[in-house]
């Protein structure tokens, strides 16, 4: 309960009651208190009250004189009257005037409890059903709005059903990008807002509150604003406007931009040629990316200096999307929801923030594409220098003759090398030649000198130590082992 107002010509019983109210559990929001009943009506013309406790014997203005007034009213209160046993004739007139309760003198704080208990839950519950019912009819509002094959029959029953409610004056439509709001109930607002309309909001208000949805509630947002209309068979015509508008601000980036002041401009010059979205789609997967960011920020920029119809920026945006989608689909796994956020241009304020987005991303991605490609081509290079190794095992073979094989770095290689085989240079190199010697020490009657040479091991001495460190036993013994395992 928003405000409740005591109407009684003696202080102490008001502040009781008074009191009472507040002890009583329901929550209410203001009290508002006064002695007679012409100060009760000024109240009441200035304000809307939810609950009236007032007496019926008052100086000035009488309970009964009251109710009557308050029947003109735009808002009439849900009203209580308090009277003594002698006022009893009075009351059964009260209630017959649309008096809802009454409470005897002396006030019972329990009666007091019950009735704005009932009187919360009665207030609430209309509140809670003109809430339904302005959600409907915003939902009829943005289906006049968006369906482009409404009936005669369909639009003369939205007329019916909510002309008078939300078009009984003029009124502007307000058109701005879409930030998730809710929709609000007839109370909250003096205007009508609609939100998730094709991406974006509107606001429905009259031209008196325009200023002040612009300065507070639309504060730095680009908008477009229709011209006056009437009625809501002109609301489609409104929304065209607003909507028309709206793109003027975002490609333009300017805050406000009202329908009626928009200045004829001269038919753009310039055309969104589908080949070069295909080719900036193309040089994104290269070493050139930088030039395709560089080509599309030349689009961005003449977008914004008006030298593309709307339509045209809207359609080579799609186009830019489909192909990266399509072009690079085995590499967006994780990123396909993000680009797919890019198509809702008016989603955006402006175009200056959609273009920030894009070009981040699109830089960020062109690096994974770039460091993925470096890493396959590595992979590669690392592949062919294994393939050497084995082949060329026995030979005076070292880290600078293989990475001068493959034309990479010495020191990337030595980096690419170890993270792609496990393994540094030396060891793998030790690994293949122990193993064959191992082969050799097993498969040949080799001399042990020979096994070395054939190997890659100049120095017998060297290559006997090697062998050891790596097999725990020196070749000799190693031979003697499986001849006896092979025996067993």
């Amino acid at each position: 309960m928003h405000t409740l107002l005591i109407v009684e010509d003696e202080k102490l019983i008001r502040q009781g009651i008074k009191t009472m109210v507040q002890r009583c559990g329901v929550p209410i929001d203001n009290i508002l208190e006064c002695g007679n009943g012409e100060r009760a009506l000024e109240i009441l013309k200035m304000q809307d009250v939810d609950v009236l406790f007032t007496d019926i014997r008052m100086p000035k203005m009488d309970g009964i004189e009251l109710v009557k007034a308050i029947q003109e009213l735009p808002h009439v209160p849900l009203t209580v009257a308090v009277s003594g046993y002698d006022d009893f004739t009075y009351a059964v007139e009260m209630l017959r005037l649309g008096v809802r309760e009454y409470i005897l003198k002396p006030v019972d704080r329990d009666k007091v409890k019950e009735v704005l208990e009932k009187l919360n839950k009665e207030i609430m519950e209309k509140e809670e059903s003109s809430r339904q019912d302005w959600n409907i009819g915003c939902q009829q509002l943005k289906y006049a709005i968006l369906n482009e094959k409404l009936t005669d029959t369909e639009r003369d029953l939205i007329i019916r059903q909510y002309g008078k409610t939300f078009f009984s004056e003029e009124y502007l439509v307000v058109c701005a990008n879409n930030t998730g709001g809710e929709m609000g109930t007839a109370h909250d607002r003096p205007y009508i807002y609609l939100s998730d309309v094709v991406e974006n909001e509107l606001y429905i208000t009259d031209a008196s509150y325009l200023p002040v949805l612009l300065r507070e509630e639309l504060k730095n947002r680009y908008v477009g604003v229709s011209s006056l209309h009437f009625g809501l068979e002109a609301i489609k015509e409104a929304y065209a406007e607003a909507l028309t508008a709206r793109k003027e601000s975002f490609y333009l980036c300017k805050h406000v931009t009202k329908f009626e002041e928009m200045v004829t401009r001269k038919a753009a010059v310039l055309h969104l040629e589908e080949s070069v979205i295909g080719q900036i789609v193309q040089l994104l997967g290269t070493d050139k990316y930088e030039d395709a960011i560089r080509q599309l920020s030349r689009i961005y920029k003449n977008a914004k200096l008006g030298g593309y119809e709307a339509g045209d920026m809207e359609k080579g945006m799609r186009l830019l999307l489909d192909g990266i989608l399509s072009t690079y689909a085995n590499i967006l796994e994780t990123d396909r929801r993000e680009v797919k956020s890019f198509y809702e241009i008016y989603c955006y304020g402006c175009l200056e923030d959609l273009e920030r987005d894009i070009l981040e991303w699109l830089l960020h991605f062109c690096d994974t594409l770039n460091s993925r490609f470096d890493d396959y081509k590595n992979k590669q290079k690392i592949q062919q220098a294994v393939t050497y190794i084995k082949e060329n095992y026995d030979k005076d073979l070292n880290m600078a003759v293989v990475s001068n094989h493959i034309s990479m770095n010495y020191s990337l290689f030595s980096y690419v090398f170890k993270q792609y085989t496990g393994s540094n240079f030396v060891n793998y190199l030790k690994e293949i030649r122990i193993e064959e010697a191992k082969r050799l020490l097993e498969d040949t009657d080799m001399k042990i000198i020979d096994i070395s040479g054939r190997v890659g091991y100049e120095n017998e001495k060297h290559f006997m130590k090697t062998f050891k460190a790596a097999c725990g036993v020196s070749p000799t013994e190693y031979r003697k082992n499986m001849q006896f395992k092979e025996k067993g």
